[in-house]
């Protein structure tokens, strides 16, 4: 390290990174000094960065992806982001230690124009992970990408679902192909995701014991893949409905390829194309179903019969294959008498308590 007066006045800092040569110029020599004392705390701690590299956001970003194990979904989804929304654009190009969280709010706002608000909060919580990853790294000392005040993102407004009735259900399965009712009704009365309701085998279904084991799934082309996540795998307990709906459907259709519960016109699986998408929307339609319909929906259905009834939320989210968390805030506004279950269990434990009455008689 060094710091040398220049000619005009001005203090020069030097000093050596990594076989690079770093320098900053202060007007006061103070400053100067202060700077170096700045830059051997970070050496000492492990955290000093070359500020002079010139990797960029995008090529960080991409060789960051490329170094994740992903699924072929999420790869997808990697691949997306990175081309349309990082590659190509102002702070993609800039090296990944300059990044302001100025230029990033600049980004966000770019990126608002052709993205929804959920879709952007997705991308900017990617982005964060890359500036996490050059932390680690050493090309960066902080993460531009904080949530919080420093950032402004438009706000996610989720519009709540009204769950479907078990009377709009069988008018939706009434108005479907004959290949696709048993799907509707099965879909309703097993809450599955509709990839796991296509991969669904003979051999996944326990009629003796009634209860359905899902253990896997089709991805969009029709190939067996793992579940989404751990939680996933679960066994279903098989309802009288189902399992007539299941019974009906092969002894009329048969099982396809691999034991395949439901197939095509042709035996093979049904993949996620516009067939099947058409089969669903277009029942949907003729049924009157509210407009957006989709098969998401008779998840939607499962999950609040069960809330209904008086299932716990961990008990949903078992059968769901999710967590607790994310079934309360996704089912937690069609939870019976939420208010009424509040005053009775507060006037309950107080009128069962010895001692003073509330009213200091007694």
């Amino acid at each position: 390290m060094s710091i040398r007066k220049l000619a005009d006045g001005r203090y020069e800092w030097r000093h050596r990174v990594g076989g690079r040569h770093l320098k900053k110029t202060f007007a006061r020599r103070a400053d100067a000094v202060s700077h170096d004392a700045a830059v051997r705390a970070d050496a000492a701690r492990g955290v000093l960065v070359d500020l002079g590299n010139k990797t960029t956001v995008a090529q960080f970003a991409r060789a960051w992806s490329e170094s994740r194990v992903l699924r072929p979904e999420s790869r997808r989804i990697h691949e997306s982001w990175l081309r349309n929304h990082v590659e190509g654009t102002a702070i993609g190009a800039r090296p990944v230690v300059k990044v302001r969280p100025s230029e990033v709010q600049g980004w966000i706002k770019g990126r608002s124009a052709v993205l929804g608000p959920s879709a952007l909060a997705k991308c900017v919580v990617m982005l964060r992970a890359v500036f996490s990853a050059a932390i680690a790294d050493g090309v960066c000392a902080r993460n531009p990408v904080q949530p919080g005040p420093r950032l402004a993102l438009p706000p996610v407004e989720r519009a709540k679902f009204v769950p479907l009735t078990v009377g709009q259900v069988r008018q939706w399965a009434a108005h479907a192909p004959r290949r696709v009712r048993a799907m509707i009704i099965t879909q309703a009365a097993l809450g599955l995701r509709i990839s796991e309701l296509r991969g669904l085998r003979v051999s996944d279904v326990d009629f003796l014991r009634r209860e359905v084991h899902i253990g896997s799934q089709l991805d969009p082309a029709g190939r067996r893949a793992p579940l989404k996540t751990a939680r996933s795998r679960r066994i279903v307990p098989l309802p009288a409905v189902a399992a007539d709906a299941l019974a009906a459907h092969l002894a009329e259709f048969g099982a396809g390829r691999e034991g395949l519960i439901f197939t095509g016109a042709r035996g093979g699986p049904w993949a996620a194309s516009r067939p099947l998408w058409m089969a669903y929307h277009g029942a949907a339609v003729a049924a009157g179903l509210p407009d957006g319909t989709s098969s998401h929906d008779l998840r939607h259905h499962y999950a609040s019969v069960l809330l209904a009834a008086g299932e716990s939320v961990h008990a949903v989210a078992e059968r769901l294959g999710d967590t607790p968390a994310l079934v309360l805030d996704t089912y937690g506004h069609v939870m019976p008498d939420q208010e009424d279950r509040t005053r009775t269990a507060v006037d309950a434990a107080w009128a069962s308590a010895p001692g003073q009455a509330a009213d200091g008689s007694g």
